[in-house]
C-alpha cells in the first residue's frame, strides 16, 4: 500500500512539475501584434506570416490592423492588447511619434515592445527594434542608379526626379539618407540633374506613401518640367518603395512613356503590382526584403523576452528614437531585377507564377 501511495505522490508530483514547465514556454502565452493598414500588401504578408510563426511556436495571438492607418483605432488596439495581458507587443507604427502616451501603460504593466520595421519615437517604453537595414536599403537603390546611369565612366548629364515616403515614418531618414549619400555627389557635379530643383526630404516627401499623392507629384513635374517621350529626356526617378513607383509609373504611362524609353525606377518591397511592372519594362528594380526572415527574428527575440533569455541583436549604435539607443535587430535587404526576381521570389515560395503573370 505504501508502495502504491508512493507511486501516486510521485506521479502527482510530475504532473505539476509538468505543468510548471509548460506555463514557462510559450504554450498559454498571449502576444500582441500591431500593424498599420491592410491596404498594402506588404503589411498584410508581415503580419499573417508572424502571426503563422508566432502560433506554430506556440503563442496565442492578438493580430490587428489599424483600419487605413489611423493612429486612435491603433492606440485603441494597443490598449486593449494592454488589458488582456498581451506578454509582449509588437507594433509597426502607423505615425512613429504618436504612441509616447499608450505605452506609458505598457511599461507600467512591464510588458515588453518590439518596434517592427518602424522605429517607435520618443518612448522608453520601446525594449527593441527589428527591421532592415534601412540605410542599406538606400545605398542598394542609389547605387543601383549609379551604375544603370553608368555615372562612373560617362558625363552625363542625366536628369532625375527624388521620391521618398511619408514624413511621420522614421524610416525615410535612412531610406532618402542612403539614397543620397551615393546619388548627392553626382548632383553636385552636374551629372545628376534634378531639374525641378526639388532635393530635400520634406520637398520629395510623400503623404502616407500614397500611390496617388506620388502620380499627383509625378503629373506636376512632368507638365513643369516638359518631360515626355518627345520632351525633355527624364532618365530615371528615385524612389524609395514600391507603391510610390507605382503612383510614378502611372503618371508616366498617362504621359505617353512606354517600354521602349521608360526612365529607371527604383522600388522597395517587391510588391506583386511592382515586380509585374518590372516586367513589363516600367520599373527597374525592387528592394526586396522577405518579411519571413524578419517575421522568424521576431518571433524568436518574443520567445527569448518571455523565456528570460538574452536576446539576439546585432545593432546598439544606431538607432536613438529620443530616449536612448534602442538594441536593434538589422536584416540583410536585397534587391530584385527582371534577371534574378525568378529565383529570389518564385523558387525561394515567396511567390508561385501564378502571382507574377502580367495580364
Amino acid at each position: 500500500m505504501r508502495k502504491k501511495s508512493l507511486i501516486v505522490v510521485l506521479l502527482a508530483a510530475s504532473l505539476v512539475l509538468f505543468a510548471g514547465c509548460k506555463q514557462g514556454g510559450s504554450d498559454g502565452v498571449k502576444v500582441g501584434i500591431s500593424m498599420p493598414t491592410q491596404s498594402l500588401q506588404r503589411w498584410n504578408q508581415d503580419g499573417a506570416n508572424m502571426k503563422a510563426q508566432f502560433e506554430k511556436a506556440g503563442y496565442q495571438v492578438d493580430l490587428q490592423y489599424a483600419g487605413d492607418n489611423d493612429i486612435p483605432t491603433q492606440v485603441a488596439q494597443i490598449e486593449n492588447m494592454i488589458a488582456t495581458d498581451c506578454k509582449v507587443i509588437v507594433i509597426a507604427a502607423v505615425d512613429g511619434s504618436s504612441l509616447t502616451e499608450v505605452l506609458k501603460q505598457a511599461k507600467q504593466k512591464n510588458i515588453p515592445v518590439i518596434a517592427y520595421d518602424r522605429l517607435i519615437m520618443n518612448s522608453d517604453a520601446v525594449s527593441y527594434y527589428a527591421t532592415f537595414d534601412n540605410f542599406k536599403v538606400g545605398t542598394i537603390q542609389g547605387e543601383f542608379l549609379r551604375d544603370a546611369l553608368k555615372l562612373e565612366s560617362t558625363d552625363g548629364p542625366y536628369n532625375v526626379e527624388l521620391f521618398t515616403g511619408s514624413p511621420d515614418d522614421n524610416n525615410i531618414n535612412f531610406f532618402f539618407g542612403g539614397a543620397m549619400s551615393i546619388l548627392q555627389p553626382y548632383i553636385d557635379n552636374g551629372k545628376l540633374v534634378v531639374k525641378s530643383g526639388q532635393t530635400s526630404k520634406a520637398q520629395c516627401a510623400t503623404p502616407n506613401w500614397s500611390t496617388e499623392e506620388a502620380q499627383k507629384r509625378m503629373e506636376n513635374l512632368i507638365t513643369a518640367n516638359g518631360y515626355g517621350p518627345t520632351g525633355t529626356k527624364l532618365h530615371a526617378v528615385y524612389s524609395s518603395n514600391d507603391s510610390v513607383a507605382q503612383g510614378i509609373t502611372n503618371a508616366l504611362i498617362g504621359a505617353g512613356y512606354t517600354k521602349e524609353n521608360f526612365p529607371l525606377i527604383t522600388g522597395q518591397d517587391c510588391d506583386k503590382t511592382s515586380v509585374k511592372n518590372m516586367l513589363k519594362g516600367q520599373q527597374a528594380m525592387s528592394i526586396f526584403k522577405d518579411t519571413r526572415t524578419l517575421a522568424a527574428q521576431v518571433v524568436k527575440m518574443s520567445d527569448q523576452i518571455i523565456k528570460g533569455q538574452t536576446v539576439d541583436v546585432n545593432d546598439t549604435k544606431t538607432y536613438d528614437n529620443g530616449t536612448g539607443v534602442i538594441p536593434s535587430f538589422l536584416c540583410e535587404p536585397v534587391f530584385a531585377t527582371v534577371d534574378n526576381y525568378k529565383k529570389l521570389l518564385i523558387d525561394s515560395g515567396y511567390y508561385t507564377e501564378a502571382d507574377l503573370k502580367v495580364d
